[in-house]
């Protein structure tokens, strides 16, 4: 029997949620580097470039590579020899209490404060946690005395993409998995890893497809030996496949959509092929470790030699600079799609919250706490900032959300242009077209790299909202691209948004 102490765990799973929260494990760099050094489409290379810087910036500062700092996702391996003590000789407590006391402490440090995106009451009041919890734990009892966990910072815009079917026996698995990816669209933040889940019931399925996805990015070595197993030979298609599609670096197009896939299987019905799809964003966060009895787990960051050659700011020297405080009607019409664009001057943020605020007060016809004429909003959610910084990570949330309320706004504000990640849908890039406005997207992922662009911030209305409060940032080269133009045109055009020329 081994024994191994509660309070272990709890600070194992809280160093590890710290650790992952700016660390990417060192084969996605490893595959990220190659997939910017073989892309030939400038706005893929330059996304793909600010994620790279990204990765650095936050290995070294320790802090945040993404605004979305996850869902907690604890997977147990707990030996049936494993006997729980405490130290301080209270009553045990329960596996999902000690992930719920880890995520709270890890969330709340003020050395490195998480982003806290859990609501509860998900039908009704939608109230934040404040700390991130409850975690979500999945348990397997195994054989022996060996305590193994996998601890996982999910975000919401992978899970969100993630797909089930469940296909019959004669179905091809390449067809429907080829099929999913246009409607996915970029919000899931590509480049980054599938996971495919066949077999099993439908919630093993699932389960199968996501924990396929921490396991070494390790697609070239399998290119170089060949497929062994059917498993295997779907994984090679389905790269080569996925990024044939031309869908590219966060939608922008170019060669590397997935830097890998993996595929796990599971015994099924006969009538049956039970399949599911679940991406991992490039803010890939996950860590293992193995506790023993002797101590908390000692977790082994990568080199900083990894990091070696990749630059400490952005700069293209293409970019056009714009002043955003002298922005009007005529400048934004002469932007065009897949220009960059380097924003200095004030923003507006606003998510979903302050959007729907914003669209009652119009309706009702009362005033709005800010002006929102000759103005550009953001749709983030920052990280609360440490002392030295203005604001914390703060990188773009994805704007389909924001979608319903884009001709409310466009026609009653003066709003002139709006910056998010991934495509619009068809609805709203006629209105944007219609109203000669534009939208921008900044890089999904690159949340501290875009931080360091914003020099002061302010909270201007509905604080109640916490990092959803309409907040005023100062902008120097903040590096955007122009994804819809003032005559509709769409840089999104590999995923299925061919509705506008």
């Amino acid at each position: 029997m081994r024994h191994i102490a509660q309070e272990d765990l709890v600070q194992s799973i809280a160093d590890a949620l710290q650790t992952i929260s700016h660390c990417h494990p060192a084969d996605f760099v490893q595959a990220l580097r190659r997939a910017h050094d073989a892309e030939t489409h400038a706005p893929a290379r330059d996304a793909m470039a600010q994620l790279l810087i990204n990765s650095r910036l936050s290995y070294f500062g320790k802090r945040p590579l993404c605004q979305d700092t996850g869902v907690v996702q604890v997977f147990v391996r707990l030996g049936a020899e494993v006997q729980f003590t405490r130290r301080d000789g209270r009553r045990l407590r329960s596996l999902q209490a000690l992930v719920n006391e880890a995520v709270h402490q890890a969330y709340t440090d003020p050395a490195n404060p998480l982003r806290a995106s859990l609501v509860r009451d998900p039908l009704g009041a939608r109230s934040n946690t404040r700390d991130n919890t409850p975690g979500i734990v999945q348990v397997e009892l195994t054989e022996g005395d060996a305590l193994k966990v996998l601890v996982v910072a999910k975000g919401g815009g992978g899970d969100v993409k993630a797909r089930f079917a469940t296909l019959n026996p004669s179905d091809s698995v390449v067809d429907w998995v080829l099929a999913q990816l246009p409607g996915m669209g970029a919000g899931w933040c590509p480049p980054g890893v599938l996971g495919i889940g066949i077999g099993g019931s439908p919630e093993q399925a699932m389960l199968l497809a996501k924990q396929s996805l921490f396991t070494p990015i390790d697609i070239d070595l399998l290119r170089e030996r060949g497929a062994a197993t059917a498993e295997e030979a779907l994984r090679l298609e389905l790269h080569q496949r996925i990024n044939a599609l031309g869908i590219g670096a966060q939608g922008l197009g170019g060669l590397t959509t997935v830097l890998d896939v993996k595929v796990a299987s599971a015994a099924c019905h006969a009538a049956t092929i039970p399949i599911a799809l679940v991406p991992n964003c490039a803010a890939t966060r996950y860590t293992r470790f193995t506790l023993d009895g002797s101590g908390p787990a000692t977790l082994t960051l990568p080199p900083p030699e990894l990091w070696d050659g990749i630059p400490e700011r952005f700069d293209s020297p293409q970019a056009a600079r714009v002043n955003l405080d002298t922005l009007d009607a005529a400048q934004v019409a002469r932007w065009r799609t897949g220009q960059t664009l380097l924003l200095s001057g004030r923003v507006l943020t606003g998510r979903d919250a302050a959007h729907k605020r914003l669209a009652d007060l119009l309706h009702a016809g009362q005033p709005l706490p800010v002006d929102l004429k000759d103005r550009v909003i953001y749709y983030v959610g920052p990280v609360d900032p440490v002392p030295g910084e203005a604001v914390g990570p703060a990188g773009p949330t994805t704007a389909t959300r924001m979608d319903k309320f884009v001709d409310t706004l466009l026609a009653q504000t003066g709003l002139l242009a709006m910056i998010g990640k991934a495509e619009r849908g068809p609805a709203a890039i006629r209105l944007i077209q219609k109203h000669k406005a534009a939208y921008l997207v900044a890089v999904g992922g690159a949340a501290y790299l875009l931080s360091k662009a914003i020099t002061h911030a302010k909270v201007l209305a509905f604080d109640d909202l916490g990092m959803e409060a309409i907040h005023e940032f100062e902008l120097k080269e903040f590096p955007v691209t122009v994804a819809v133009d003032a005559a509709g045109r769409s840089i999104h055009r590999h995923i299925g948004l061919r509705l506008v020329p």
